[in-house]
């Protein structure tokens, strides 16, 4: 009985595509939740590098009179983490346009946002990764600074 309350949900759905689309809200966690294994991987690795930009600094901040340690990772993840966004979306919008040109037509856009989303989202991940890493080095480099005109 409930297969045959699906499918007539399915088919009223499918009739009225309002109706299709109030039942799909794009979040942040869907579009993670709905993102290829790579695609997560990149978002995760992402995430993780601008909570270890923070970590670093917090620790070179915290390091007293030690100069040593961070700055490099800090300085690679500036430029580092806006590519590897870049590059996770150019590889996501290259397989959209693979799969509409494997499909023969062009499908709607409620088909593509998925997609288009998650591209974005990556890219967004990516700058995020950049802006973080630009301002704990902003951080670092003033604490250097500081510690090399004290002595």
């Amino acid at each position: 009985m409930s297969t045959i309350r699906l499918t007539a949900i399915g088919a009223a759905a499918s009739l009225v595509p309002e109706l299709a689309l109030a039942q799909t809200r794009i979040t942040p966690a869907v579009v993670f939740a709905d993102a290829a294994p790579a695609m997560k991987l990149i978002m995760v690795l992402l995430l993780v590098s601008a909570i270890a930009a923070i970590v670093v600094t917090v620790l070179k901040v915290l390091s007293g009179p030690r100069l040593t340690g961070g700055s490099a990772y800090l300085q690679a993840l500036r430029l580092g983490g806006p590519l590897i966004g870049l590059l996770g979306a150019a590889y996501n919008v290259l397989m959209i346009n693979i799969g509409i040109a494997n499909i023969g037509e062009q499908p709607p856009y409620n088909v593509l946002a998925p997609g288009v989303a998650e591209a974005a989202f990556i890219f967004v991940l990516g700058l995020i990764a950049g802006v973080v890493a630009v301002i704990c080095n902003w951080i670092v480099e003033a604490r250097i600074d500081r510690a090399v005109l004290r002595s």
